[in-house]
């Protein structure tokens, strides 16, 4: 069954690094092999908004030409952010701190919990939706997320 995969940035900071590497080399495959057997990747817009600042801060044209070929690349695969999602982030994020289990400094955007809420706002079933990330210890709090690297293309 297929899935829409999100990118956090962990995996999404690889794909769009302009040097080489086994590790950048291996989440291009994976992202391939994603993509050859159906899966939809989606690109957040909290998520573009912190590979991007980054990108231009270190002033990589490579990697900027390929974080837009990779959004631009199908239409869908860029999710803008709602409104919708920040008043379900501010919720998600309140609601964390009186469980005791806060995902960021208190002072942080927290941009794990606005990409939560934009997946957890995408509408379409949960059972659909998967989060690739480096680390899913923060984002599995509120939706199915995996290392990139354990999720079966």
């Amino acid at each position: 069954m297929s899935k829409f995969l999100f990118l956090d940035s962990g995996p999404l900071g690889l794909i769009t690094h302009p040097h080489r590497s086994e590790e950048v080399n291996a989440v291009n495959e994976w992202l391939s092999q994603c993509l050859l057997r159906g899966n939809q990747i989606v690109v957040s817009a909290i998520v573009y908004y912190e590979i991007r600042r980054e990108l231009l801060r270190s002033q990589k044209t490579l990697g900027l030409s390929r974080l837009e070929a990779l959004i631009n690349a199908a239409p869908g695969r860029y999710l803008p952010l709602s409104d919708q999602a920040l008043r379900l982030a501010a919720d998600l994020w309140a609601q964390s701190r009186q469980h005791g289990q806060p995902t960021a400094d208190r002072a942080a955007l927290d941009v794990d919990i606005i990409l939560a809420a934009q997946v957890l706002c995408f509408g379409r079933p949960r059972s659909e939706l998967m989060i690739a990330t480096s680390n899913p210890r923060h984002l599995s709090l509120f939706v199915s997320a995996k290392r990139w690297d354990e999720i079966l293309p």
